[in-house]
């Protein structure tokens, strides 16, 4: 039997049958024996877009020279309990990264990235691991991302702007530049609503929405 590298996109929703495309193109490119399969634990089908659909038990169970996963689970919680879970079985992580993606000088990125189509991380840039950049979205100069940090599609993130871990920020979202030294801070596991423009920092746990963007009273029961 000959053992060849397995790698696993985790997640056969929406998202993962998104991003599993950028994995064959980059995969194809290898010139070695790979092969390419869904990870869920809930699988919705033996086969989806004709990968094989595993959970994760059965995915471990086969014969590999070396296993490779991306986490493509938008919820941050959850992906950083799925990350947890691989680093105890020993699986390494890989980076998802569309072929037109531009990225300058000097990123610093973390394991573990999804980069869809379009994206754009310009100059001097720190990002944590597990980053889902999704289509259209981009990180302007001298910005700071934490870990588990999610951008959904058309995301403007301009200069001088500091994301800490597990902040959501939703399509179409635009946060103001901040300054050298004075950054404008999304704090760990807020939420940019769509649409939000963002002016001013937002505090950790917090929902903002609207232009410009305020924090989201919900209703008295």
């Amino acid at each position: 039997m000959t053992v060849i590298k397995q790698y696993a996109v985790f997640g056969a929703s929406g998202f993962g049958r998104e991003v599993l495309p950028l994995a064959r193109q980059q995969l194809d490119k290898q010139d070695e024996p790979y092969e390419l399969v869904f990870v869920d634990d809930n699988p919705p089908a033996p086969t989806c877009n004709g990968h094989a659909v595993l959970t994760y038990a059965e995915w471990l169970a086969q014969p590999a020279s070396s296993r490779n996963i991306n986490i493509a689970i938008a919820n941050s919680p959850i992906r950083e309990k799925l990350v947890q879970r691989c680093e105890a079985d020993g699986v390494q992580f890989f980076e998802l990264r569309a072929a037109n993606v531009v990225q300058l000088d000097e990123v610093q990125l973390g394991e573990g990235a999804i980069l869809c189509p379009f994206v754009t991380l310009t100059s001097n840039i720190r990002i944590g691991r597990h980053f889902h950049a999704n289509l259209y979205s981009y990180v302007a100069h001298d910005c700071v991302i934490g870990d588990f940090v999610t951008f959904a599609p058309g995301v403007m993130c301009n200069g001088n702007i500091v994301i800490e871990d597990h902040a959501y920020i939703g399509t179409g979202a635009v946060i103001k530049q901040g300054k050298p030294g004075e950054p404008l801070v999304i704090g760990r596991g807020a939420t940019v609503g769509m649409g939000a423009v963002v002016t001013k920092s937002v505090p950790p746990g917090a929902t903002v929405v609207g232009n410009p963007a305020r924090p989201l009273v919900k209703p008295a029961p």
